[in-house]
């Protein structure tokens, strides 16, 4: 699921409400990790049976009116590059500027499908108004109001008509392991290291000018698939160390694979940009390894490492059960390691309990702390079962499936990982009527 919808346009034309429209209460359920509440800029998208991501620039875009103009122009290039259909948000209160025209034209120069939507179009006067916008030139262009969500079916239906349809994958039993992180962290180092000069590109996926390159790597023993995202060719009018650029290439990356590593350079520590990233990881179910590079240059003194790690699963709260590696690349200091941590977390996630044994421990787990009763009523766990999907899922049947407390469901999450090697993989349950 790499496609990728980009929503494009000049400030305050209403991008973040029709984003919040378009991933809709999907948010709110990829988001129920409690503590989750940062800002979203992505997120993942629904309709008509196809699944797609969805990015708000807007939610970029940081400075004054001067900035902003060629901050825009860079983004929307950006987008153009990187991004599946294009949704070119205008408004029909201001009219046609001169900044929509020059988005325009970059975007009619470009070969990527663009819906135009002109938005805040709520009454008969305006819908003569927004006519006008026909002249831009685009043949998809649908009015909408995103505060009150008319015509956003609409702009769905158009979009997902424009999603090229997904290629049938062949199965493969590599794992598949994306390295990602901001910009800088050594993210081609690593990738070097791992491949060393033979570097043996497998399929170099054609479709758009930045897709990932997937390597073999068979050596000692261990074969996986590595996706890097940090060698693909550059184009010159892209800022390398623009935000939004690297948050693009993180999603497909991560869309990808199996098991992501996470890049944080040691000095740096882990930033909010690493939080989004983490995010992303873990709405999606992948696994998950923490690689700390540059540690080499670090001042070590007593417990340094030890203090490093309590205070970044403080912040990974409350998935905390994640290996995390300190490594440097430059030095090959552990990085082989790293590929043994990745092979383990891949077998974690795809491991299936069965389900004598799952229950056989669990009912010990209820019966030592059972769930708390609601206004007298008990609640009673019959059994529970892992579920036929990707990621270990477990549903836990019960005859008031509702009342059991957010706590409660923590309890049970940690006993799972206490019981069974869970480590660096997001995990859900879920409560069940019997």
């Amino acid at each position: 699921m790499s496609n990728l919808v980009a929503i494009v346009g000049r400030p305050n034309v209403g991008k973040s409400t029709l984003y919040n429209r378009l991933i809709g209460e999907r948010q709110a359920i990829i988001d129920n990790i409690s503590g989750v509440t940062r800002d979203r800029i992505y997120g993942i998208s629904d309709w008509n049976g196809r699944t797609f991501n969805v990015v708000d620039t807007g939610g970029f875009v940081h400075g004054s009116d001067d900035i902003f103009e060629a901050e825009i122009r860079r983004q929307v290039q950006i987008a153009m590059d990187e991004a599946t259909v294009i949704v070119f948000m205008t408004d029909v209160s201001t009219g046609i500027t001169d900044l929509d025209e020059e988005i325009a034209r970059m975007l009619r120069k470009s070969n990527k499908e663009v819906v135009l939507a002109v938005n805040k179009v709520d009454n008969g006067n305006r819908q003569m108004m927004a006519n006008e916008f026909w002249s831009l030139g685009f043949e998809n262009t649908v009015f909408v109001s995103s505060i009150s969500g008319s015509g956003s079916g609409e702009l769905m239906d158009m979009v997902v008509e424009l999603l090229p349809e997904k290629p049938a994958e062949e199965p493969s039993d590599l794992p598949k392991f994306a390295i990602v992180g901001q910009p800088n962290v050594g993210k081609s180092s690593l990738t070097n290291a791992f491949l060393g000069e033979e570097r043996n590109i497998v399929t170099d996926i054609a479709g758009t000018t930045r897709d990932s390159i997937h390597s073999n790597y068979n050596k000692f023993g261990k074969e996986f698939t590595l996706i890097d995202t940090a060698g693909i060719r550059k184009k010159a009018k892209v800022h390398e160390d623009l935000e939004f650029y690297s948050v693009l290439r993180a999603i497909r990356a991560i869309e990808e694979a199996d098991v992501c590593f996470l890049m944080i350079d040691a000095k740096m520590g882990i930033e909010a940009q690493d939080m989004h990233i983490i995010d992303m990881i873990i709405n999606r179910k992948k696994g998950l390894v923490v690689l700390v590079n540059k540690w080499d240059l670090m001042n070590k003194e007593t417990n340094t490492a030890r203090d490093f790690e309590e205070k970044l699963k403080r912040k990974l709260a409350p998935f905390t059960d994640v290996p995390i590696l300190f490594i440097s690349v430059l030095e090959k200091q552990r990085i082989f390691k790293a590929i043994d941590l990745g092979i383990e977390v891949f077998n974690n996630r795809k491991q299936r309990i069965p389900t004598s044994k799952l229950n056989d421990v669990m009912q010990q787990v209820i019966e030592r702390v059972p769930p708390p009763s609601h206004r007298g009523r008990f609640i009673n766990i019959k059994y529970v079962t892992q579920l036929p999907v990707y990621y270990p899922s477990f549903a836990f049947y019960c005859n008031h499936p509702k009342h059991i407390k957010p706590s409660y469901k923590n309890y049970l999450e940690n006993q799972l990982r206490e019981n069974f090697n869970l480590t660096g993989v997001p995990i859900n349950i879920f409560f069940r009527e019997k």
